[in-house]
């Protein structure tokens, strides 16, 4: 004899997730809920949201990797429940780390002898890097200036208006005065020339950019060091350099080796980099390098004992995972010198392809240089009808994120679209691109410009005539031409 009995509300294991009375009412957005719910209704609820978030793969405004290779994703998982600052729990993990550091140290060509360790640390990102050397630089010279007996209370840092957020976090947090190189038409990087103009007894240090996040450029470091070491001879200073080398660290070594930007310029004494931009890293994973031991004040380095042995600490934050450390390590010894050329060289080769389907169009002027960043930044002949923003929001409609956006003082006045290059974006990827680029520019030909629609809007009210439904009319018009327009391009009856 079968027996059958009728299923409780409550229980869930027969329901379908999408027919639970999870997914038939909202959520608690603000609070957190009373009740708990079951584990597939929450990954359900979870998922179908994050299905509108933009393609990682598609995002060319960000330079941090969105592809890495399926060993090292599990590499990743297993070491996801690990804290990077147990380092008496995890010592083979704080080995892979200051191996990271000794390897990007040789790469930025630090002056080591044979046995010695280099002097850096695995951080959060570029801006933690950043904040700690900016601390080391100001520590330094409060140091030096009490020593002297003079006045150490107006620190100031010198860089362009090109830098990234971080520096003017820096400055406001730590209270230091920013002092910012404006640009110029034709000029978006940080003059030299004008930089050691502005340096004082009280610059800690003066910060270039190896790979301006606006155009990919790199700053002539080795220009920077000459006119420095020429001004600190005559007014008998030290000032020295720090290089923000977030993008183009992992890019100068590999395409451009005899570039002088690193440690063999004597005024250079820190680097940062982000291992998760051309690193090849998932966010989440920086460094920054010191030249040598002097060049990071001791009393700024913690040593704890509570976590079972002495342990020295130079960060601004303390747990964090060790996943990433993992993941850089990987990519080091995975890659080697050849495989990140190899990765470099593919990605310069698709930001020509890029730049030269845009100029083929006759409708942009390219602001990125050739040599930098493998990016491509441009801005259109002729805004007066449609600007670079309509462009950008209208290639939303294909999936891709490109950002708009103006230049810093004094070059504002500069609308620019940009195109990051990463490892996973390939040759079919940037053709299409162009593609759809030119199907965008065709559209907005069709369409009546934003300042067309608002003169016809003000002179309709200055006579009297500001009837809504015949401005309604007039733009539904406009808008059935264009639909039509596109019907007729498509083939479609």
């Amino acid at each position: 004899m079968v027996l059958s009995k009728t299923a409780s509300e409550s229980d869930v294991s027969i329901h379908s997730t999408f027919a639970s009375r999870y997914v038939r009412t909202s959520l608690p957005r603000f609070k957190v809920p009373e009740n708990s719910i079951p584990k597939e209704a929450a990954y359900q609820i979870i998922n179908d949201e994050l299905m509108l978030d933009g393609n990682p793969r598609l995002n060319l405004a960000s330079f941090v990797t969105t592809w890495m290779e399926p060993e090292c994703d599990k590499l990743i998982m297993a070491a996801i429940n690990k804290n990077y600052v147990d380092m008496d729990e995890y010592p083979v993990t704080t080995e892979l780390q200051n191996r990271c550091v000794n390897m990007i140290a040789h790469l930025f060509n630090a002056p080591l002898g044979d046995s010695e360790t280099a002097v850096g640390v695995g951080t959060v990102g570029s801006s933690e890097a950043i904040m700690l050397a900016g601390l080391a630089f100001k520590r330094k010279w409060q140091n030096k200036r009490k020593a002297e007996g003079k006045p150490c209370d107006k620190p100031n840092i010198v860089t362009g208006a090109n830098v990234q957020v971080c520096w003017e976090k820096f400055a406001r947090y730590f209270e230091v005065e920013l002092k910012e190189v404006k640009l110029r038409d034709g000029y978006y990087v940080m003059d030299p020339t004008k930089a050691v103009e502005m340096v004082d007894e009280n610059t800690i240090c003066v910060a270039a950019i190896l790979g301006s996040t606006l155009n990919g450029e790199f700053e002539d470091v080795k220009l920077l060091n000459d006119l420095l070491t020429q001004k600190n001879k005559q007014t008998g200073w030290d000032t020295p350099i720090h290089v923000d080398a977030a993008s183009g660290g992992f890019i100068a070594p590999f395409l451009y080796p005899e570039l002088e930007w690193d440690f063999r310029l004597p005024l250079v004494k820190s680097i940062n980099v982000s291992g998760h931009k051309y690193g090849l890293v998932y966010a989440g994973i920086g460094w920054v390098i010191w030249r040598s031991k002097e060049d990071l004040p001791e009393e700024l380095i913690f040593h704890i004992n509570y976590l079972g042995a002495d342990q020295p600490t130079f960060t601004l934050n303390f747990s964090k995972g060790s996943s990433q450390v993992i993941a850089q390590y990987y990519q080091l010894i995975r890659l080697g010198y050849e495989g990140y050329r190899n990765i470099m060289e593919n990605c310069r080769e698709n930001a020509m392809v890029l730049k030269e389907g845009l100029e083929k169009s006759g409708r942009f002027n390219i602001i990125s240089k050739d040599d930098g960043v493998p990016l491509v930044a441009f801005s259109l002949k002729d805004n007066s009808r449609h600007s670079e923003f309509e462009v950008s929001d209208m290639l939303r409609r294909f999936g891709w994120i490109v950002p708009a956006y103006t230049m810093p003082p004094d070059a504002q006045h500069v609308t620019v679209l940009r195109v990051v290059i990463r490892e996973d974006f390939s040759r079919t990827l940037a053709e299409r691109l162009v593609i759809d680029i030119e199907k965008v520019l065709h559209e907005l030909d069709l369409l009546p410009s934003k300042i067309d629609q608002k003169v016809m809007v003000e002179e309709n009210v200055k006579n009297g005539a500001a009837d809504t439904r015949k401005i309604q009319l007039e733009i539904t018009t406009a808008w059935r031409k264009f639909v039509m327009e596109k019907k007729k391009m498509n083939g479609v009856c």
